[in-house]
């Protein structure tokens, strides 16, 4: 087991979500539960807390289902990366540019790499490009 490791909202969502969910995102949130350090750049709670409405929108998830969904992510202990949008505005628009993701998908990446953790992900694209940029990918 790693002691941290980075996620994007894929793996948030499979902890929530039960059509998401898949072995390995279930044995990610095992280490969580075991004390693995998770960390998530400061815009992960939007993307996910919108994704949420977006399946609630959907009729996927019931109001009372999506608060309940948010309630537990949000009980979870997370390490919030506190490198500024202004910081690393730079590398990420880049690593998008490069491996055609959106920048929101490569501060993901961006994270990783700069903090020299393994990203948990269930977005081909993504995990695609962690891998061409040397990132451990986990999930």
């Amino acid at each position: 087991m790693s002691d941290a490791f980075v996620i994007d909202a894929s793996v948030g969502f499979s902890w929530v979500y039960p059509s998401q969910a898949s072995t390995e995102t279930d044995k990610l949130l095992e280490e969580v539960a075991a004390g693995a350090t998770v960390v998530v750049p400061a815009r992960w709670f939007l993307e996910v807390a919108n994704g949420l409405l977006a399946a609630q929108r959907r009729k996927l998830l019931t109001p009372a289902e999506r608060k309940a969904a948010l309630e537990r992510l949000l009980s979870l202990a997370f390490t919030v990366d506190d490198e500024t949008a202004r910081g690393i505005c730079r590398r990420a628009s880049d690593l998008a540019e490069k491996h055609g993701l959106s920048v929101y998908d490569a501060a993901y990446v961006e994270a990783a790499l700069r903090r020299r953790l393994p990203l948990a992900t269930r977005d081909r694209a993504v995990k695609d490009a962690a891998i061409r940029c040397g990132v451990r990918v986990r999930g």
